[in-house]
């Protein structure tokens, strides 16, 4: 399982062809945030009477792990999870987009008809997950449906694509991940495919933007209601969404270009285009300071721990992590950004944005998190920040729930009005 041992390693710049990992590091010179129980009971009283959504929950990745459960209370020192139930009530998290990830292969026949199936599987074992769970989820296909399940007492699962790598070159495809609950999706990953450019890819970009069949990929998004992801995406499939998307886009997990020069951040000129155009940017944890590749004697003993996979019990998992803390403080690897500069990345953006155009999607369990802001119980720490800068409980539920869902019905409109045209 390759992204779990980039989440045990702690940082998501290691691997998985993540091109230029820049050379610009962002200055963390604050404080570290206060312990989640250093909240005072105030602020925490008005976090959790906002409606809190995450844009991006790569959570999915533990659903086949043997042993482990949504149900229960895990650790990220322990099993490199950041997503649980009892955190998600401890963070006031009530809900997000759970993510079909897909990392990219070979763009043949074979490659797209293994990708497709992997996808078809993940997004199974999300609906799988809510269906053991009745009592305490229940999956979204609306904009409305968030403040229903809310209001009932259960946690919200709304489905989203983060590559679409698996849809091949059959966009009828699109209309299955639709009909599973897909409600949102984003045409590449790190890097280029059958879509487009990837803004991370070492080749360089091949299609100038989208190719042909991406911009077919995007009229069909649309016709569905599926909304747009631009994150991953390079900076011409950004302009080219914004110019050609008939709905509003999203940027479900990106950061400000202003605070990290990274391909993956965006710089101020797209981010006020897209939020000019109503769509929003959802800041992530990751992207925040320059990383280092391992040395070779790292790399060496990491190998020598063996592989992990989705085969791999909860009690290896633990064994892992525990050899893994050992080898981080031997090596004093990774260098970590912190809440502070996750932060900076957050009020720049609403700055450029205003808080119409700002969202949260901090990419749990997929590389996200930083001293100071580890795993969703920490999410209090974004509601206290930002009432100490000065928003309107208006502008944090927008920031928190509001504008996403202001997208996902705008997406969902626009099908609407030309269905039989």
């Amino acid at each position: 399982m390759r992204r779990l041992l980039t989440v045990l390693l702690g940082s998501a710049a290691l691997l998985g062809g993540m091109g230029s990992l820049g050379s610009v590091w962002a200055a963390d010179k604050k404080a570290p945030a206060p312990a989640a129980g250093e909240i005072p009971k105030a602020i925490k009283t008005l976090h959790d009477g906002f409606l809190i959504l995450d844009t991006h929950l790569d959570t999915p990745e533990h659903f086949s792990r043997q042993g482990w459960s949504m149900l229960d209370r895990h650790a990220v020192t322990e099993d490199g999870s950041q997503v649980d139930l009892p955190r998600m009530k401890a963070g006031g998290l009530d809900g997000g987009f759970y993510v079909i990830y897909t990392g990219q292969g070979d763009l043949t026949a074979e490659g797209y008809r293994k990708a497709r199936d992997f996808a078809l599987n993940r997004a199974t074992e999300i609906r799988e997950m809510v269906a053991a769970h009745p009592d305490q989820f229940e999956l979204a296909y609306t904009a409305e449906d968030a403040a229903r399940i809310n209001k009932a007492g259960k946690s919200f699962v709304f489905q989203s694509i983060e590559n679409s790598w698996p849809i091949g070159e059959d966009l009828t495809l699109l209309s299955t991940f639709y009909a599973t609950g897909v409600r949102m999706a984003g045409p590449v990953h790190f890097r280029n495919n059958q879509f487009g450019d990837s803004s991370t890819d070492p080749k360089g970009k091949i299609w100038n933007g989208y190719s042909p069949l991406g911009l077919r990929w995007l009229a069909e998004a649309n016709r569905l209601g599926i909304l747009v992801d631009v994150s991953h995406a390079s900076d011409d499939i950004v302009d080219q969404s914004v110019a050609l998307s008939k709905a509003p886009v999203i940027a479900s997990h990106s950061g400000a270009k202003a605070i990290f020069d990274h391909p993956r951040n965006l710089d101020d000129a797209r981010i006020k285009k897209i939020a000019d155009s109503g769509g929003a940017i959802c800041i992530n944890s990751v992207y925040l300071r320059a990383s280092e590749p391992p040395s070779a004697e790292l790399m060496a003993e990491l190998k020598a721990l063996g592989p992990v996979d989705d085969e791999a019990t909860e009690a290896q998992v633990k064994a892992r992590m525990v050899k893994m803390a050992a080898l981080k403080a031997k090596y004093k690897f990774p260098p970590r950004a912190n809440f502070e500069t996750f932060m900076a990345s957050m009020l720049h953006t609403l700055k450029i944005a205003g808080p119409k155009g700002v969202c949260v999607g901090a990419d749990w369990d997929g590389g996200g998190g930083v001293e100071g802001f580890e795993d969703v119980a920490d999410l209090p720490k974004i509601t206290a920040r930002l009432k100490a800068e000065g928003y309107s409980d208006a502008d944090i539920q927008n920031i928190w729930s509001g504008n996403v869902l202001r997208l996902i019905a705008g997406a969902q409109a626009y099908a609407k009005s030309v269905v039989g045209k």
